[in-house]
């Protein structure tokens, strides 16, 4: 083979390559946003701001129960200090598209004990156009040993 198509083979190689790092950066970086958005969420819910929680819930707003659960939740949890995500099991483990799930997430601040509450995640879009993560539901708390239910 000549030097100039192994020279091109090489650089479509490489392009190759890069293309499927880039894509699959994309797609491990959705497991951080779920946990960020997740503690957001939290971080709202011990500062006993359901207003926020309303905001970062997907459809909240238009739905009473939801509003209801945000206030009640927000005001029987309201703790201060720093919250601290003790365990969270991701909506899913991995997804190149869209999908719907549920995180069983642990939390505690210093002036109170151990919260598990199950979150309804949605993931959405696609590699290409970009991966986004939706909170669709936030659990009253649950039992510490309590699973949480499959997404609907």
């Amino acid at each position: 083979m000549r030097r100039p198509a192994r020279i091109l083979l090489l650089a479509l190689g490489l392009l190759v390559f890069l293309a499927i790092s880039l894509g699959l950066a994309r797609v491990l970086s959705v497991n951080g946003a779920e946990q960020s958005a997740i503690l957001d969420l939290l971080r709202a819910q011990a500062r006993g701001d359901a207003a926020e929680m309303v905001r970062q819930i997907e459809g909240c707003a238009q739905r009473p129960s939801c509003v209801a659960d945000a206030r009640a939740t927000a005001a029987r949890l309201r703790a201060s200090g720093k919250v601290v995500l003790v365990r969270l099991d991701a909506s899913t483990s991995f997804s190149p598209t869209g999908h719907d799930g549920v995180a069983r997430v642990v939390w505690k601040t210093p002036t109170r004990t151990t919260i598990v509450q199950c979150v309804d995640v949605h993931r959405g879009g696609d590699v290409v156009s970009g991966l986004t993560v939706d909170l669709r539901a936030l659990s009253r708390p649950i039992g510490h040993q309590s699973a949480c239910p499959s997404a609907s």
